[in-house]
């Protein structure tokens, strides 16, 4: 039998929380072997029983969840426990519940998740990588991306960019013009990473667009902000994503925890295909 617990995080909105009450959890516990499987935006009871049929699937299924829905919350409670899965809300007493489950005493150190591990120098690694591959930098090592973000100009390539890299992604983003700004390397070979295209609506991007040359203080040009060319703008980054099957995900209403939540699941799905 595996001793790898498969920790299942279930959340309604980006799982942030989840994801950070449980590093703090596991702080107190030494020696732990886990995979975390995380599901955001989870809010419906077909997508719960998707879950739980995967959970049930292994021997150490521990699901850890925050749903704001009480009817929901409690179909999950109570499927879990017909399953025999071990399931808590993010308002128990988690460190006690761990550590009977794990039959190991907690060790209550404070602070316990800041610890200088792998997964800190994975991250700050990815920062670094992230930060020199901005704004179409250094294309010549895209094949050294775990993520690649295209997308009309002022789409948040760049603060994705850097939430991905937080969360231990190296990531590239590259401003898209028309299809001849895309690197020859990513047109012969588009499956190179995981690539995600940005888009949104015109009449937002000139909004976003008036008021970033406003902050920088320079003279407005039409051509950036005219709605017609911007319309057209993304009617062809709409294509290019098409022409190249990359995903997409319109940023309009989305925040950029939002905008990444959704990025990481592209970025599983990309995994197991390739």
């Amino acid at each position: 039998m595996s001793n790898t617990y498969q920790i299942y995080l279930i959340s309604d909105s980006t799982g942030e929380m989840l994801e950070r009450i449980f590093i703090a959890i596991k702080a107190q516990f030494k020696n732990i072997d886990y995979k975390i499987h995380t599901y955001s935006f989870t809010r419906t009871e077909n997508q719960i029983d998707k879950i739980l049929d995967d959970a049930e699937k292994h021997p150490n299924s521990i699901i850890l969840y925050s749903i704001v829905d009480s009817n929901l919350a409690k179909n999950l409670a109570n499927t879990s426990s017909d399953k025999k899965i071990p399931c808590f809300g993010v308002l128990g007493d988690l460190i006690l519940s761990f550590s009977k489950l794990l039959n190991q005493k907690a060790s209550h150190q404070p602070s316990g998740q800041y610890a200088l591990n792998d997964e800190y120098y994975k991250r700050i690694a990815a920062i670094q990588f992230t930060m020199s591959h901005d704004d179409g930098n250094l294309v010549k090592e895209l094949n050294k991306s775990d993520i690649i973000l295209l997308g009309v100009s002022r789409t948040s390539k760049t603060p994705t960019s850097i939430y991905l890299a937080n969360k231990g992604f190296k990531t590239s983003n590259i401003p898209l013009v028309n299809e001849n700004s895309i690197p020859k390397t990513l047109k012969e070979n588009p499956k190179l990473a995981c690539v995600v295209g940005l888009n949104t609506e015109p009449e937002r991007l000139v909004d976003i667009r008036k008021n970033r040359m406003s902050s920088l203080k320079e003279t407005e040009s039409k051509a950036y902000t005219d709605l017609e060319k911007i319309k057209r703008e993304v009617e062809e980054a709409k294509k290019t994503f098409l022409k190249y099957k990359w995903p997409t995900i319109d940023v309009t209403r989305k925040s950029v925890e939002e905008t990444a939540a959704s990025i990481i699941k592209i970025y599983e799905i990309y995994k197991q295909n390739v």
